[in-house]
C-alpha cells in the first residue's frame, strides 16, 4: 500500500478561505469557535475553519430573506449567465479543486476530478435551464375565464449536503436554486467543507451578488440548522444524508410547512443473471461499488448474483478488487483511497466481522491495514447470510457481499427486501426480464447493464424512505419553484 511521503499541504488547498460567508464577506464565527479539517489519508489537520452557531444561523437566513424580493427579480438570462461564468471558472480550475477535494476528502485524484467535471455540468444544465422556466395559458372549460399558470421562486432555501460528494452535492442544489432566482443559507458538511468554500468564492466571482448565497459550516449541525427550520423565513430545504436526519428535518420543516427535497439513504441491489456478459457485469460492479470507495448513496450494496454464474462471477470481482491499488489519493497510480474518517473504518470493519461470524469467506481483502490513514482493502465476501447486518446497513466502503439466488421471483423478493428504495442494478441479456424488473423493482433509478446511473441531465433520487423529490434533470429546477393562478374574465 502507497502512503503519503510529505505532510506539505498543498497550495491550492492552504489558498481557500477559512471562514463563514455571509452578505457577500468571509469573516469568523460570532463564538470565535474554530474546528479542524484533516486528511483522511495521513491524519494531518490541513485546516481550521469557523465553526458556526445559532448567532451565525440566525443572520445568514436574515440576510438571505432580505436578498430574497431583488434576487427573484433578477432577469433569468442574468442569472443563467452567472451559473455559466461558474461553469467556466470550474472546468478552468479543475486541477486544484481536484487537489483540494483528494486532501479533505481521500477520494484518488482521478477520481476527484471526475467530479469536478460532474459538478460544474449542474451548473451547466441550469444555467440552460434559468431561461426556459415556462407557465401555461389557457380558458376555462365555460369559456368565460383566462388563466394563466406562472412560475416563481419558492424563497430562501436551506441546503444542506454531505461529506462524500463535497463540490457536486453543492452544485447539484445552489444551481438550480440559483436558475429559479432563491436566495440561499447552506451548510456544507464539516469534514469536507474546503470544496464547497472554494466553490463559493467561484460564485461570488462570477457575480453572484451579495447576500444570495450564505455559507454557515459547523461542526454541531442542530445549532446552525435548527434555528434556520423555526425561523419561518426560509421556505425550502433541500436534504442529502441518512434517512434518519432526513426524518427529523421533514418533522421540523412540517411546523413550518416547509417544500423539501430529500435524497435519503440506499441499500442498493445489484442482480447478476446467468444469462448475463460476466465481463460486462463485472465491470459494472466496479462502478457500481468501487465509485469513491463505496462512500456512495448508489453504492451497490446487496450482490445477488444467480447460482449457476455467482461462483465464476466472484472469481472475477475478486480478482479485479484484489488488484487495485491503496494508498493516498495525491499518490500517481493510487485507485482507492481512504475512508473519510476512522468512525467509518470501524463500521465497515464491524460489519464484515458480524458476515464473517454468521459463517461468510473472505474471497479478498477484509483486514484493516497497519500504519497511518483510515484505510480498507477492496474486500469480496462470498456465502454471506441474508441476517446478516450488512445486508440491512449501508455499508458505505469498499465491501463486496456476494448473495446467490435461484429465481427471477427470489432476487425480486430479495433485492425489495428493504425500507430503502434509491438505485437498483440489474445485468441480463434478456430485454424482457430487464422491462420486468424495471417495473417491479422498488427503485428510483435503475441501471440496466450498466453500473452508473448518475448524470446531471436525469432526475436523481428515490422512493421510499430513499427521500422526496428529484435532483437534476428537467424536473430538477421544479423543486425550487411555486406555481401561481391568475384568473381574469375573458372579454
Amino acid at each position: 500500500m502507497t502512503t503519503p511521503t510529505s505532510p506539505t499541504i498543498p497550495a491550492a488547498v492552504a489558498a481557500v478561505p477559512t471562514g463563514l460567508f455571509i452578505d457577500g464577506a468571509w469573516g469568523p464565527a460570532a463564538s470565535g469557535a474554530t474546528t479542524d479539517v484533516v486528511n483522511p489519508a495521513t491524519g494531518q489537520v490541513i485546516a481550521a475553519i469557523a465553526d458556526g452557531g445559532a448567532a451565525d444561523a440566525r443572520r445568514a437566513i436574515e440576510v438571505a430573506a432580505r436578498a430574497q424580493e431583488s434576487w427573484g427579480r433578477t432577469p433569468p438570462r442574468e442569472r443563467s449567465e452567472i451559473l455559466r461564468r461558474a461553469y467556466d471558472l470550474v472546468m478552468a480550475r479543475q486541477d486544484d479543486l481536484a487537489t483540494i477535494m483528494t486532501t479533505e476528502m481521500g477520494k484518488p485524484l482521478a477520481e476527484a476530478k471526475g467530479e469536478v467535471a460532474y459538478a460544474a455540468e449542474f451548473l451547466r444544465w441550469f444555467s440552460e435551464e434559468a431561461v426556459r422556466i415556462g407557465g401555461d395559458a389557457t380558458t376555462s372549460g365555460d369559456g368565460r375565464t383566462r388563466i394563466i399558470v406562472t412560475k416563481e421562486p419558492v424563497g430562501p432555501c436551506v441546503l444542506v449536503t454531505p461529506w462524500n460528494f463535497p463540490l457536486a452535492m453543492g452544485t447539484r442544489k445552489i444551481g438550480p436554486a440559483i436558475a429559479a432566482g432563491c436566495t440561499m443559507v447552506f451548510k456544507p458538511a464539516h469534514l469536507t467543507p474546503l470544496s464547497s468554500f472554494a466553490l463559493v468564492e467561484i460564485l461570488a466571482e462570477a457575480g453572484l451578488p451579495a447576500g444570495v448565497l450564505n455559507v454557515v459550516c459547523t461542526s454541531d449541525a442542530g445549532s446552525v440548522v435548527e434555528p434556520w427550520m423555526d425561523s419561518g423565513l426560509a421556505r425550502k430545504v433541500s436534504f442529502t444524508g441518512s434517512t434518519a436526519v432526513g426524518v427529523r428535518l421533514l418533522e421540523q420543516a412540517a411546523r413550518h410547512v416547509m417544500r423539501s427535497s430529500m435524497e435519503l439513504g440506499g441499500n442498493a441491489p445489484f442482480l447478476v443473471f446467468d444469462d448475463a456478459d460476466l465481463d460486462t457485469a463485472v465491470e459494472g460492479a466496479m462502478v457500481a461499488k468501487m465509485r469513491n470507495m463505496g462512500e456512495a448513496c448508489t453504492a451497490a450494496n446487496r450482490l445477488f448474483v444467480q447460482r449457476g454464474v455467482a461462483e465464476e462471477f466472484s472469481r472475477r470481482l475478486a480478482e479485479r478488487m484484489s488488484a487495485l491499488v491503496v494508498g493516498d489519493g495525491m499518490a500517481e497510480g493510487t485507485q482507492v483511497g481512504p475512508l473519510v474518517e476512522e468512525k467509518a473504518r470501524t463500521k465497515v470493519t464491524d460489519l464484515v466481522t458480524d458476515a464473517l461470524d454468521r459463517g461468510a469467506r473472505v474471497l479478498c481483502g477484509g483486514e484493516v491495514p497497519a500504519g497511518p490513514g483510515y484505510f480498507y482493502p477492496p474486500t469480496v465476501l462470498a456465502d454471506v447470510s441474508p441476517d446478516a447486518d450488512l445486508m440491512g446497513e449501508e455499508i458505505f466502503g469498499p465491501v463486496a457481499p456476494v448473495i446467490p439466488f435461484d429465481t427471477e421471483e427470489e432476487a425480486l423478493r430479495l433485492a425489495n427486501d428493504t425500507p430503502w428504495g434509491l438505485v437498483g442494478y440489474v445485468f441480463t441479456q434478456d430485454v424482457d426480464r430487464g422491462f420486468r424488473l424495471s417495473d417491479r423493482l422498488e427503485v428510483g433509478m435503475l441501471g440496466l447493464n450498466t453500473g452508473l446511473v448518475s448524470n446531471p441531465a436525469a432526475p436523481f433520487g428515490g422512493v421510499k424512505e430513499s427521500g422526496l423529490g428529484r435532483e437534476g434533470g428537467r424536473v430538477g429546477i421544479e423543486e425550487f419553484l411555486e406555481t401561481k393562478y391568475l384568473a381574469t374574465p375573458r372579454g
